[in-house]
Protein backbone atom coordinates (compact mmCIF):
# COMPACT_ATOMS: atom_id res chain seq x y z
CA UNK A 1 0.00 0.00 0.00
CA UNK A 2 1.53 3.69 -0.97
CA UNK A 3 -0.44 7.13 0.24
CA UNK A 4 1.42 9.92 -0.88
CA UNK A 5 -0.80 12.54 -0.55
CA UNK A 6 -1.13 12.81 2.86
CA UNK A 7 0.83 15.37 4.88
CA UNK A 8 1.87 12.56 7.33
CA UNK A 9 3.43 9.92 6.30
CA UNK A 10 5.50 6.88 7.64
CA UNK A 11 7.98 3.94 6.08
CA UNK A 12 8.64 1.19 8.39
CA UNK A 13 10.93 -1.08 8.72
CA UNK A 14 10.65 -4.58 10.66
CA UNK A 15 13.73 -6.40 11.43
CA UNK A 16 14.19 -9.90 13.38
CA UNK A 17 11.71 -12.40 14.55
CA UNK A 18 7.69 -12.58 13.93
CA UNK A 19 7.36 -11.52 17.90
CA UNK A 20 9.32 -8.23 16.76
CA UNK A 21 6.69 -8.20 13.67
CA UNK A 22 3.91 -8.07 16.24
CA UNK A 23 4.92 -4.89 17.50
CA UNK A 24 5.78 -3.26 14.47
CA UNK A 25 2.20 -4.40 13.74
CA UNK A 26 1.19 -2.73 17.07
CA UNK A 27 3.09 0.38 16.06
CA UNK A 28 2.08 0.82 12.31
CA UNK A 29 -1.79 0.58 13.43
CA UNK A 30 -0.87 3.84 16.04
CA UNK A 31 0.36 5.69 13.58
CA UNK A 32 -2.48 5.22 10.97
CA UNK A 33 -4.98 5.93 13.57
CA UNK A 34 -2.71 9.13 14.59
CA UNK A 35 -3.35 10.34 10.66
CA UNK A 36 -0.73 8.60 8.91
CA UNK A 37 -0.51 7.00 5.69
CA UNK A 38 1.98 4.19 5.18
CA UNK A 39 4.42 4.34 2.14
CA UNK A 40 6.91 2.10 0.47
CA UNK A 41 9.36 4.80 -0.67
CA UNK A 42 11.16 5.53 2.20
CA UNK A 43 11.79 8.86 0.08
CA UNK A 44 8.18 9.95 0.08
CA UNK A 45 7.90 9.62 4.31
CA UNK A 46 8.09 12.19 6.79
CA UNK A 47 8.87 9.58 9.25
CA UNK A 48 11.29 6.84 9.12
CA UNK A 49 10.72 3.95 11.38
CA UNK A 50 12.55 1.11 12.32
CA UNK A 51 12.20 -1.54 14.62
CA UNK A 52 15.55 -3.23 15.45
CA UNK A 53 16.77 -6.62 17.18
CA UNK A 54 19.56 -6.61 19.30
CA UNK A 55 20.01 -10.19 20.00
CA UNK A 56 22.98 -11.07 18.37
CA UNK A 57 25.98 -9.42 16.90
CA UNK A 58 24.69 -9.83 13.14
CA UNK A 59 21.35 -8.72 14.03
CA UNK A 60 22.90 -5.68 15.63
CA UNK A 61 24.75 -4.56 12.44
CA UNK A 62 21.78 -5.15 10.54
CA UNK A 63 19.90 -2.87 12.42
CA UNK A 64 22.71 -0.20 11.96
CA UNK A 65 23.31 -1.11 8.37
CA UNK A 66 19.22 0.06 7.99
CA UNK A 67 19.83 2.88 10.36
CA UNK A 68 22.80 4.46 8.28
CA UNK A 69 20.44 3.65 4.78
CA UNK A 70 17.74 5.39 6.16
CA UNK A 71 19.85 8.28 7.78
CA UNK A 72 20.65 9.30 3.77
CA UNK A 73 16.50 10.02 2.84
CA UNK A 74 17.18 12.40 6.05
CA UNK A 75 20.38 14.04 4.79
CA UNK A 76 18.15 15.17 2.08
CA UNK A 77 15.30 16.26 3.71
CA UNK A 78 16.35 17.45 7.29
CA UNK A 79 12.85 17.67 7.80
CA UNK A 80 11.96 13.72 8.02
CA UNK A 81 12.11 12.39 11.38
CA UNK A 82 14.21 8.90 12.22
CA UNK A 83 13.08 7.10 14.46
CA UNK A 84 14.42 3.83 16.36
CA UNK A 85 12.93 1.41 18.49
CA UNK A 86 13.08 -1.78 19.77
CA UNK A 87 15.63 -4.17 21.02
CA UNK A 88 18.85 -2.23 19.88
CA UNK A 89 17.63 0.32 22.18
CA UNK A 90 16.92 -2.00 24.66
CA UNK A 91 20.22 -3.61 25.01
CA UNK A 92 23.34 -0.44 24.36
CA UNK A 93 20.53 2.44 25.34
CA UNK A 94 22.71 5.35 26.67
CA UNK A 95 25.69 4.87 24.24
CA UNK A 96 23.10 4.79 20.83
CA UNK A 97 23.10 8.82 20.76
CA UNK A 98 26.49 9.73 20.54
CA UNK A 99 26.68 6.76 17.82
CA UNK A 100 24.23 7.19 15.77
CA UNK A 101 23.52 11.26 16.02
CA UNK A 102 21.82 11.06 12.68
CA UNK A 103 19.17 9.41 15.04
CA UNK A 104 16.05 11.95 15.95
CA UNK A 105 14.19 9.29 18.76
CA UNK A 106 15.43 6.35 20.37
CA UNK A 107 12.75 4.23 22.20
CA UNK A 108 12.86 0.84 24.19
CA UNK A 109 10.44 -1.68 24.56
CA UNK A 110 8.36 0.49 26.73
CA UNK A 111 7.67 2.76 23.73
CA UNK A 112 5.90 0.04 21.62
CA UNK A 113 2.38 1.32 23.11
CA UNK A 114 3.07 5.09 22.63
CA UNK A 115 4.91 5.24 20.04
CA UNK A 116 2.70 7.96 18.79
CA UNK A 117 2.67 10.22 21.83
CA UNK A 118 6.37 10.00 21.59
CA UNK A 119 6.94 11.11 18.02
CA UNK A 120 4.29 13.44 18.57
CA UNK A 121 6.17 15.06 21.18
CA UNK A 122 9.53 14.28 19.18
CA UNK A 123 8.17 16.90 16.12
CA UNK A 124 8.44 19.31 18.68
CA UNK A 125 11.89 19.43 19.65
CA UNK A 126 15.43 20.23 17.96
CA UNK A 127 17.43 17.51 20.30
CA UNK A 128 17.76 13.62 19.95
CA UNK A 129 15.83 12.26 22.48
CA UNK A 130 16.25 8.43 24.97
CA UNK A 131 13.55 6.68 26.17
CA UNK A 132 14.60 3.85 27.89
CA UNK A 133 13.41 1.94 31.19
CA UNK A 134 12.91 -1.86 32.67
CA UNK A 135 11.13 -3.55 30.05
CA UNK A 136 7.06 -3.79 31.40
CA UNK A 137 5.54 -3.58 27.78
CA UNK A 138 3.22 -6.56 27.10
CA UNK A 139 0.66 -5.65 24.55
CA UNK A 140 -3.10 -6.50 25.45
CA UNK A 141 -6.39 -6.68 23.07
CA UNK A 142 -6.84 -3.02 23.23
CA UNK A 143 -3.88 -1.96 21.28
CA UNK A 144 -4.91 -2.01 17.03
CA UNK A 145 -2.82 -4.25 14.89
CA UNK A 146 -2.13 -3.62 11.07
CA UNK A 147 -1.53 -6.91 10.30
CA UNK A 148 1.61 -7.17 7.92
CA UNK A 149 1.08 -10.76 6.75
CA UNK A 150 -1.26 -12.17 4.32
CA UNK A 151 -5.01 -11.70 5.32
CA UNK A 152 -5.58 -15.34 5.66
CA UNK A 153 -2.66 -15.93 8.63
CA UNK A 154 -1.85 -13.96 11.63
CA UNK A 155 0.35 -14.36 14.81
CA UNK A 156 -0.88 -14.18 18.55
CA UNK A 157 1.77 -13.19 20.66
CA UNK A 158 0.89 -14.80 23.90
CA UNK A 159 3.70 -13.74 26.44
CA UNK A 160 6.63 -11.22 26.74
CA UNK A 161 10.09 -11.76 28.06
CA UNK A 162 11.59 -15.28 29.31
CA UNK A 163 12.42 -16.56 32.99
CA UNK A 164 14.86 -19.45 31.66
CA UNK A 165 18.36 -17.96 31.79
CA UNK A 166 19.92 -19.89 28.52
CA UNK A 167 23.93 -18.65 29.38
CA UNK A 168 23.78 -17.74 25.63
CA UNK A 169 20.67 -15.96 25.50
CA UNK A 170 20.02 -11.76 26.25
CA UNK A 171 16.51 -11.94 25.67
CA UNK A 172 16.13 -11.51 29.74
CA UNK A 173 17.94 -8.90 29.64
CA UNK A 174 16.14 -6.68 26.96
CA UNK A 175 12.95 -8.19 26.99
CA UNK A 176 12.70 -8.84 30.95
CA UNK A 177 11.06 -11.81 32.87
CA UNK A 178 8.09 -13.47 32.00
CA UNK A 179 4.96 -11.73 31.40
CA UNK A 180 1.79 -13.68 30.40
CA UNK A 181 -1.65 -12.01 28.62
CA UNK A 182 -4.79 -13.60 30.41
CA UNK A 183 -6.64 -15.98 28.08
CA UNK A 184 -9.41 -13.60 28.13
CA UNK A 185 -7.82 -10.90 26.49
CA UNK A 186 -5.92 -13.72 24.06
CA UNK A 187 -9.51 -14.64 23.06
CA UNK A 188 -11.06 -11.12 22.01
CA UNK A 189 -7.59 -11.23 19.83
CA UNK A 190 -8.35 -14.30 18.63
CA UNK A 191 -11.93 -13.74 17.96
CA UNK A 192 -10.88 -10.68 15.66
CA UNK A 193 -8.53 -12.44 13.64
CA UNK A 194 -11.25 -14.79 13.15
CA UNK A 195 -13.96 -12.63 12.34
CA UNK A 196 -11.41 -10.89 9.49
CA UNK A 197 -11.13 -14.76 7.86
CA UNK A 198 -7.64 -15.72 9.06
CA UNK A 199 -7.26 -19.52 7.78
CA UNK A 200 -3.78 -20.24 10.15
CA UNK A 201 -2.93 -19.00 13.72
CA UNK A 202 0.59 -19.11 14.64
CA UNK A 203 0.98 -18.82 18.71
CA UNK A 204 4.22 -17.03 19.63
CA UNK A 205 6.25 -16.40 22.47
CA UNK A 206 9.77 -16.58 24.15
CA UNK A 207 8.58 -20.25 25.37
CA UNK A 208 4.84 -20.94 24.78
CA UNK A 209 5.17 -23.37 27.57
CA UNK A 210 5.65 -21.23 30.50
CA UNK A 211 2.82 -19.63 29.76
CA UNK A 212 0.91 -18.62 32.71
CA UNK A 213 3.44 -19.48 34.88
CA UNK A 214 3.21 -16.10 36.30
CA UNK A 215 -0.45 -15.99 36.59
CA UNK A 216 -2.47 -17.17 39.38
CA UNK A 217 -4.44 -20.44 39.16
CA UNK A 218 -4.16 -23.25 36.44
CA UNK A 219 -3.79 -20.99 33.72
CA UNK A 220 -1.72 -23.06 31.02
CA UNK A 221 -0.89 -23.29 27.35
CA UNK A 222 -3.54 -26.21 27.10
CA UNK A 223 -6.21 -24.34 28.90
CA UNK A 224 -5.78 -21.43 26.42
CA UNK A 225 -5.94 -24.08 23.34
CA UNK A 226 -8.64 -25.46 24.54
CA UNK A 227 -10.94 -22.03 24.62
CA UNK A 228 -9.31 -21.05 20.77
CA UNK A 229 -10.64 -24.30 20.01
CA UNK A 230 -14.03 -23.49 21.35
CA UNK A 231 -14.33 -19.90 20.51
CA UNK A 232 -13.13 -19.43 17.22
CA UNK A 233 -13.49 -21.18 13.89
CA UNK A 234 -9.62 -21.09 12.24
CA UNK A 235 -8.89 -24.45 10.87
CA UNK A 236 -4.82 -24.35 11.27
CA UNK A 237 -3.60 -23.47 14.58
CA UNK A 238 0.25 -24.06 14.87
CA UNK A 239 2.83 -23.82 18.00
CA UNK A 240 6.12 -22.23 17.50
CA UNK A 241 9.13 -22.25 20.27
CA UNK A 242 8.37 -24.96 22.93
CA UNK A 243 10.77 -25.92 25.40
CA UNK A 244 11.81 -29.48 25.81
CA UNK A 245 10.97 -30.70 29.09
CA UNK A 246 7.30 -28.76 29.87
CA UNK A 247 6.46 -30.19 26.46
CA UNK A 248 3.76 -32.04 28.45
CA UNK A 249 1.65 -35.50 27.47
CA UNK A 250 -1.78 -33.37 27.93
CA UNK A 251 -0.56 -30.82 25.12
CA UNK A 252 0.14 -33.62 22.74
CA UNK A 253 -3.06 -35.39 23.51
CA UNK A 254 -4.70 -32.40 23.06
CA UNK A 255 -3.04 -32.27 19.80
CA UNK A 256 -3.83 -35.96 19.10
CA UNK A 257 -7.74 -35.11 19.61
CA UNK A 258 -7.94 -31.91 17.46
CA UNK A 259 -6.76 -31.97 14.35
CA UNK A 260 -7.20 -28.31 13.49
CA UNK A 261 -3.78 -28.24 15.86
CA UNK A 262 -1.59 -28.55 13.17
CA UNK A 263 0.74 -31.95 13.50
CA UNK A 264 3.95 -29.62 13.76
CA UNK A 265 6.14 -28.48 16.60
CA UNK A 266 8.86 -26.28 16.85
CA UNK A 267 11.53 -27.21 19.83
CA UNK A 268 14.60 -25.38 20.04
CA UNK A 269 17.37 -28.76 21.04
CA UNK A 270 20.03 -26.01 20.55
CA UNK A 271 22.28 -29.27 21.26
CA UNK A 272 22.41 -32.95 22.32
CA UNK A 273 25.53 -33.32 24.46
CA UNK A 274 25.10 -33.37 28.14
CA UNK A 275 28.26 -31.87 28.58
CA UNK A 276 27.71 -28.68 26.43
CA UNK A 277 23.79 -28.41 27.25
CA UNK A 278 24.56 -27.91 30.95
CA UNK A 279 27.16 -25.05 30.13
CA UNK A 280 24.14 -23.87 28.15
CA UNK A 281 21.97 -23.66 31.32
CA UNK A 282 19.48 -25.82 29.51
CA UNK A 283 17.27 -28.00 32.11
CA UNK A 284 17.78 -31.17 30.21
CA UNK A 285 19.61 -33.91 28.69
CA UNK A 286 20.18 -36.20 25.40
CA UNK A 287 17.98 -38.62 27.41
CA UNK A 288 15.47 -36.38 28.30
CA UNK A 289 15.59 -35.69 24.65
CA UNK A 290 15.37 -39.08 23.06
CA UNK A 291 11.99 -39.61 26.04
CA UNK A 292 10.27 -36.74 24.11
CA UNK A 293 10.58 -37.38 20.48
CA UNK A 294 9.61 -41.07 21.15
CA UNK A 295 6.13 -39.44 22.93
CA UNK A 296 5.70 -36.90 20.27
CA UNK A 297 5.73 -40.15 17.61
CA UNK A 298 3.38 -42.20 20.01
CA UNK A 299 0.93 -39.47 20.20
CA UNK A 300 1.00 -38.02 16.61
CA UNK A 301 3.17 -40.45 14.02
CA UNK A 302 2.63 -37.84 11.73
CA UNK A 303 4.47 -34.93 13.35
CA UNK A 304 6.86 -32.96 12.15
CA UNK A 305 9.27 -31.65 14.10
CA UNK A 306 11.12 -28.74 13.86
CA UNK A 307 14.43 -27.81 15.97
CA UNK A 308 17.44 -25.26 16.00
CA UNK A 309 20.65 -26.33 16.83
CA UNK A 310 23.78 -24.58 18.25
CA UNK A 311 27.30 -24.87 17.21
CA UNK A 312 30.37 -23.66 18.25
CA UNK A 313 29.47 -23.00 21.70
CA UNK A 314 32.22 -22.69 24.06
CA UNK A 315 33.49 -26.03 25.46
CA UNK A 316 31.96 -28.37 23.06
CA UNK A 317 34.59 -30.77 21.78
CA UNK A 318 34.87 -32.63 18.43
CA UNK A 319 33.37 -35.92 19.86
CA UNK A 320 30.60 -33.67 21.08
CA UNK A 321 30.05 -32.52 17.66
CA UNK A 322 29.74 -35.63 16.62
CA UNK A 323 27.37 -36.77 19.09
CA UNK A 324 24.99 -34.00 17.30
CA UNK A 325 25.36 -35.45 13.83
CA UNK A 326 24.71 -38.75 15.51
CA UNK A 327 21.48 -37.80 16.75
CA UNK A 328 20.53 -35.73 13.31
CA UNK A 329 20.64 -39.35 11.75
CA UNK A 330 19.35 -41.49 14.13
CA UNK A 331 16.15 -39.12 14.76
CA UNK A 332 15.27 -37.88 11.32
CA UNK A 333 13.75 -34.56 12.25
CA UNK A 334 11.94 -32.91 9.40
CA UNK A 335 13.34 -29.32 10.12
CA UNK A 336 16.30 -28.19 11.80
CA UNK A 337 18.03 -24.43 11.83
CA UNK A 338 21.59 -24.65 12.63
CA UNK A 339 23.41 -20.95 14.01
CA UNK A 340 26.73 -20.21 14.94
CA UNK A 341 27.47 -19.78 18.62
CA UNK A 342 27.83 -15.58 18.79
CA UNK A 343 29.96 -14.28 22.13
CA UNK A 344 27.70 -11.45 23.26
CA UNK A 345 29.46 -9.61 26.40
CA UNK A 346 26.29 -9.49 28.27
CA UNK A 347 25.55 -13.15 28.34
CA UNK A 348 26.80 -15.47 30.95
CA UNK A 349 28.58 -17.81 28.00
CA UNK A 350 30.46 -14.93 27.82
CA UNK A 351 33.09 -15.90 30.80
CA UNK A 352 33.21 -19.55 29.66
CA UNK A 353 36.72 -20.85 28.65
CA UNK A 354 37.32 -22.78 25.48
CA UNK A 355 36.01 -20.42 22.80
CA UNK A 356 35.55 -22.53 19.59
CA UNK A 357 37.85 -20.12 16.43
CA UNK A 358 35.71 -18.62 13.85
CA UNK A 359 36.96 -21.31 11.44
CA UNK A 360 35.89 -24.17 13.37
CA UNK A 361 32.42 -22.68 13.84
CA UNK A 362 32.17 -22.68 10.06
CA UNK A 363 33.00 -25.70 9.47
CA UNK A 364 30.88 -27.56 11.73
CA UNK A 365 28.22 -25.10 10.57
CA UNK A 366 28.59 -26.69 6.81
CA UNK A 367 28.50 -30.43 8.62
CA UNK A 368 25.64 -29.74 10.41
CA UNK A 369 23.58 -28.21 7.01
CA UNK A 370 24.80 -30.65 4.98
CA UNK A 371 24.07 -33.68 6.92
CA UNK A 372 20.69 -32.52 7.98
CA UNK A 373 20.25 -31.31 4.00
CA UNK A 374 20.72 -35.13 3.00
CA UNK A 375 18.04 -36.38 5.76
CA UNK A 376 15.47 -33.33 4.53
CA UNK A 377 15.65 -34.82 1.09
CA UNK A 378 15.33 -38.27 2.58
CA UNK A 379 12.38 -37.77 4.53
CA UNK A 380 10.37 -35.47 1.74
CA UNK A 381 9.97 -38.41 -0.32
CA UNK A 382 7.19 -39.72 2.47
CA UNK A 383 4.96 -37.22 1.09
CA UNK A 384 5.35 -38.77 -2.93
CA UNK A 385 1.92 -39.37 -3.96
CA UNK A 386 0.29 -38.60 -1.35
CA UNK A 387 -2.65 -35.79 -0.87
CA UNK A 388 -2.37 -33.43 1.56
CA UNK A 389 -4.55 -30.16 2.90
CA UNK A 390 -2.22 -26.89 1.12
CA UNK A 391 -3.24 -23.50 2.48
CA UNK A 392 -2.57 -21.58 -0.86
CA UNK A 393 -0.43 -18.63 -0.36
CA UNK A 394 -0.88 -16.89 -4.19
CA UNK A 395 1.19 -17.14 -6.88
CA UNK A 396 4.80 -18.02 -6.57
CA UNK A 397 7.85 -15.67 -6.12
CA UNK A 398 9.63 -18.24 -8.38
CA UNK A 399 7.20 -17.79 -11.31
CA UNK A 400 3.74 -16.64 -12.10
CA UNK A 401 3.27 -20.01 -14.16
CA UNK A 402 3.03 -21.28 -10.47
CA UNK A 403 0.72 -21.21 -7.60
CA UNK A 404 2.60 -21.19 -3.55
CA UNK A 405 1.19 -23.02 -0.85
CA UNK A 406 2.01 -25.08 2.54
CA UNK A 407 1.56 -28.06 4.02
CA UNK A 408 -0.02 -28.44 7.95
CA UNK A 409 3.59 -29.62 7.97
CA UNK A 410 5.60 -26.63 6.50
CA UNK A 411 5.68 -23.40 9.02
CA UNK A 412 5.59 -19.96 6.96
CA UNK A 413 9.06 -18.26 6.22
CA UNK A 414 11.19 -21.02 7.79
CA UNK A 415 10.13 -24.35 6.24
CA UNK A 416 9.92 -25.19 2.62
CA UNK A 417 6.64 -24.49 0.33
CA UNK A 418 4.52 -26.56 -2.23
CA UNK A 419 4.66 -25.57 -5.88
CA UNK A 420 0.84 -25.94 -7.45
CA UNK A 421 2.01 -26.94 -11.04
CA UNK A 422 -1.72 -27.87 -12.20
CA UNK A 423 -5.37 -26.18 -10.89
CA UNK A 424 -6.86 -22.92 -9.48
CA UNK A 425 -7.23 -21.68 -5.82
CA UNK A 426 -7.36 -18.26 -4.18
CA UNK A 427 -4.65 -17.14 -1.56
CA UNK A 428 -6.19 -18.16 1.45
CA UNK A 429 -7.79 -21.24 0.29
CA UNK A 430 -6.82 -24.62 1.86
CA UNK A 431 -7.14 -27.42 -0.96
CA UNK A 432 -6.14 -31.04 -1.39
CA UNK A 433 -3.18 -31.47 -3.59
CA UNK A 434 -1.23 -34.94 -4.61
CA UNK A 435 2.32 -34.62 -4.09
CA UNK A 436 4.35 -35.60 -7.70
CA UNK A 437 7.32 -34.33 -6.68
CA UNK A 438 10.07 -33.57 -3.40
CA UNK A 439 13.43 -31.75 -3.57
CA UNK A 440 15.44 -31.36 -0.27
CA UNK A 441 13.30 -28.41 0.97
CA UNK A 442 9.83 -28.18 -1.13
CA UNK A 443 7.10 -30.54 -2.92
CA UNK A 444 5.24 -29.90 -5.62
CA UNK A 445 2.02 -31.11 -6.55
CA UNK A 446 -1.14 -30.73 -8.45
CA UNK A 447 -5.24 -29.43 -6.80
CA UNK A 448 -7.00 -32.21 -7.26
CA UNK A 449 -10.64 -30.99 -5.96
CA UNK A 450 -12.78 -28.54 -3.92
CA UNK A 451 -11.03 -26.60 -0.98
CA UNK A 452 -11.44 -28.67 2.39
CA UNK A 453 -11.57 -27.04 5.82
Amino acid sequence: MCVVNRKKTVHLVSLGCAKNLVDSEVMLALLENAGYGVVEDPAYAQLLLINTCGFIQPAVEEAVDEILRLSEYKKKDPDKLLVVVGCLVQRYGRELPDELPEVDLFTGINGIAEIDVLIDGQIRRNTTSLYVSRPKYLMDSSLPRRLSTPFFQAYLKITEGCDNRCSYCLIPFIRGKLRSRSISDLIIEAKRFDQEGVRELNLIAQDLTAYGNDLSGSTDLVLLLRRILDETMIPWIRLLYLYPTTTSEDLLELMAAEPRIVPYLDIPFQHVSDQVLKRMNRRYNRKDLENLIRRIRHYLPDCALRTTLLVGFPGETADNFDELIDCLQRWRLDHVGVFQYQDEEECAAYELEDKINEEEKKERYNRAMAAQAAISADNAQKYLGKVESVLIEGVSAETELLLEGRTRFQATEIDGCVYIADGRANPGDIVPVRITETHTYDLVGNIIGQGVD
